[in-house]
This record gives structure tokens, C-alpha cells and sequence, in this order.
């Protein structure tokens, strides 16, 4: 079984997305995948979860969401508002580690990689050492995005914790130069590859069409065809190679 942690450098930045894609793509190989919500919070009543999006947009149904806290806030912050005891990460690492049998597990953080989830400080970097996992970063298109994803990368490798690679969570319709710049340069600043870029807005289309944006967003190592593209005079990225 391949673990795979997927965080972000901040949150709103399209993790959700990024792991249905990856969920949808490894699905339509016909692997055998389940994917974990290691702590959800700030659903009110009627609205989807996390895992609730994964399964409309990739049709993998076997989702699991370790705990859930009310208030839009950190894990560990929103416990304390509600007055529970957050659950400790030794416990959340548990419950991952008990799925098994699967090709590959999906484990999608909440916030960033060092957003505390319990009471001992214990983050979401703690959760993958502790199962062995690989960590994807998501990251947002534009300004500010080399400097916090650098931070992040940096700290995976301080913990000895392998950066899989960065995905692009929300490229934009109408990239600025800015976004343009940063798609060539967030390899260079993360130490990893960039092995994708997905299109905004893919929260609200058919099933069919984002596997098919996953297949276009998303490179090989994620299950997809997206390649590294060169600079030119603009544009969305793909696997045609330019932007």
C-alpha cells in the first residue's frame, strides 16, 4: 500500500480537490483506493464534507473521516471551543494504519502541514511520520506562494519526512505573471518536483469532466499526463508542454 499525506501550505487552497483527483485517476486504473479526512471542521448542517466532495467528484466511496470539530478553526482550537478533548494524533495514526489492504491511501490534512490537531502540540507532519507516509504540498498560483511553500518543503526535510512532490491546487482562468513565474520557479524553491496544476472551479463539474481535467492537471506519478510546461507567452499549463 502507497500512504500518501496530502497538505497544503495554508488552507482554501484546493486540497480537497487535489485528492479527488488523485483518487479519481488511481481509480480509473483500477486500483483499490480509500481516502481519510484526518480531521474535519466548519461544516455546518447540510453541507458536504470533505470526503463527501472526494466521492461526488472521483466515485470512491470508501472515504473515512477520523473526527469532526463544528468551529472553522484548527483542529486542536476548534476542539477546545467546543469543549471536547481533541483526539491525539497517536490515535488518529491508529485509525489510518487499521485501513488496510488497499493500493493506495489518501490522507488529506486540515490547514497546513504544522496546524496543531491535539493537545501535545502533535501536527498533521507527525500524522504521516507516523504511518510512514509520503507528503504531497499543495500550494496556491500566485504571490507569496515560493516563500510558504519553501517553509513547508523545508520543514519535511528537517523531520526527515519525503516531500512527494507540489501540485498547484487552483490555477487560475487568467493567469498574472506572477502565477506564470512561480510555476517554473516552485520546483527550484520546494526541492521537489511540481507535478501539477489543476484548473479553478473544478468543485462543480460532472464526474466525467474531472477526470478528465485530473488526467490533464496531474502528472505520471500522480496517474496522469500532465508535464512540467516551458515558458512562453502565457496561458493555462498542460500537457502540451507550454503556458
Amino acid at each position: 500500500m502507497r500512504r500518501l499525506v496530502v497538505t497544503g501550505t495554508g488552507t482554501e487552497i484546493g486540497k480537497t480537490i487535489v485528492t479527488a483527483a488523485i483518487a479519481a485517476l488511481a481509480r480509473a486504473a483500477g486500483q483499490s483506493v480509500a481516502v481519510v479526512k484526518a480531521a474535519q471542521t466548519g461544516i455546518e448542517p447540510g453541507d458536504e464534507s470533505d470526503v463527501e466532495v472526494v466521492t461526488r467528484l472521483s466515485g470512491v466511496e470508501d472515504t473515512h473521516e477520523l473526527v469532526r470539530y463544528p468551529a472553522p478553526l484548527a483542529p486542536a482550537s476548534a476542539a477546545r471551543l467546543a469543549g471536547i478533548t481533541p483526539l491525539p494524533v497517536a490515535e488518529l495514526a491508529k485509525r489510518a494504519i487499521a485501513i488496510t489492504e488497499r493500493d493506495l491511501l489518501l490522507i488529506e490534512g486540515a490547514g497546513g502541514l504544522l496546524v496543531r490537531f491535539d493537545d501535545s502540540g502533535a501536527t498533521m507532519a507527525d500524522l504521516a511520520a507516523a504511518i510512514d507516509a509520503e507528503v504531497l504540498v499543495v500550494a496556491p498560483a500566485g504571490l507569496g506562494t515560493l516563500n510558504a511553500t519553501a517553509l513547508t518543503c523545508r520543514e519535511l526535510e528537517r523531520r526527515s519526512l519525503i516531500c512527494a512532490g507540489v501540485v498547484v491546487g487552483s490555477w487560475p482562468a487568467e493567469p498574472d505573471i506572477a502565477s506564470r513565474t512561480n510555476l517554473g520557479d516552485l520546483p527550484d524553491y520546494a526541492g521537489a518536483p511540481l507535478l501539477g496544476a489543476l484548473p479553478a472551479g473544478l468543485g462543480g463539474v460532472s464526474r466525467e469532466e474531472f477526470l478528465a481535467a485530473a488526467r490533464n492537471g496531474l502528472a505520471q506519478q500522480l496517474g496522469g499526463e500532465w508535464r512540467q510546461p516551458r515558458a512562453s507567452s502565457g496561458g493555462a499549463p498542460g500537457s502540451s508542454g507550454d503556458w
